[in-house]
């Protein structure tokens, strides 16, 4: 998306991402479910929490995405998860134990070591892109902590249709304002590629799954894989642009996936088994 916003205005290219993929979802739930209803009272649930969720974090996300650098997003964006663990406690959809909390202390300090070892973590006196990202982590992380419950009631796919169709209604009247002037006939095709792959793959399928994982796991260990995602920057940087993988970043990987495991709660088999393979060695 940092591509597709430097072609068209943020807003306006979220908007047309999430009314395809609000679309696709629709017509796929019609399909697959016989139905696309939902009863009044998670009607407003959903569609408050889609209008946090989905209007108001992806026009912060990708407005603060023109002012922030790639390093400084990363540690940003890795906030979500504490701040997803923190209010599924408070609102009691999911809860928060001492292996949770080591956990996301361990995966966040393994964000910084790969950050810091890599880019860097290029900080600046421009505060108002770090301060929207932010502000969007929190609008995302209630989304994900309340949804926890309408997903006791609903299928992800139901309550993503129309948590996205809420969304897109939010970003209507600023996107149109920004599409306003723009000569849609001069935008290049691999813009409308990279908005039509990310519609389907990251909004629909993306969020479909994930929040399926979260019906599944809980909203707390769910997220905490979002720590991963300066990890799989560096590879596709390694891979698609020939960047160089330093061990700084391997080592920061490795401490993100040791706090991955102990959130889920893995921690103590992983003490006991390198106990019995110390012991037997």
């Amino acid at each position: 998306m940092k591509y597709v916003v430097g072609v068209l205005p943020p807003v306006g290219a979220q908007l047309v991402r999430y009314a395809a993929a609000a679309l696709v979802m629709l017509a796929y739930l019609w399909r697959r479910e016989g139905s696309v209803g939902l009863p009044r009272r998670d009607l407003m649930m959903v569609a408050c929490l889609g209008a946090l969720g989905y209007g108001g974090y992806q026009m912060l996300w990708s407005t603060a995405l023109q002012s922030t650098g790639a390093g400084e997003s990363a540690l940003l964006v890795a906030a979500t998860p504490v701040m997803v663990a923190l209010i599924a406690a408070i609102v009691g959809t999911d809860a928060l134990d001492r292996e949770k909390v080591l956990g996301i202390a361990v995966a966040l300090a393994g964000v910084v070591v790969v950050v810091a070892a890599g880019r860097g973590l290029e900080l600046d006196a421009d505060l108002v892109g770090p301060a929207l990202t932010l502000l969007g982590d929190l609008l995302w992380a209630v989304y994900v902590a309340l949804a926890a419950s309408v997903l006791r009631r609903h299928s992800s796919l139901r309550m993503t249709t129309w948590a996205a169709l809420a969304g897109t209604a939010v970003m209507v009247p600023l996107g149109a304002v920004q599409l306003r002037d723009v000569d849609l006939g001069a935008v290049p095709m691999l813009a409308w590629v990279a908005i039509a792959f990310s519609a389907l793959l990251s909004v629909a399928v993306g969020n479909v799954v994930t929040f399926r994982a979260v019906r599944l796991l809980g909203p707390t260990r769910v997220t905490n894989y979002q720590f991963l995602s300066p990890v799989v920057a560096v590879v596709v940087g390694a891979l698609l642009l020939s960047e160089v993988i330093v061990p700084g970043q391997i080592v920061g990987g490795a401490i993100i996936g040791a706090g991955i495991l102990v959130a889920r709660g893995d921690g103590r088999r992983l003490l006991v088994r390198a106990a019995r393979s110390v012991s037997a060695g």
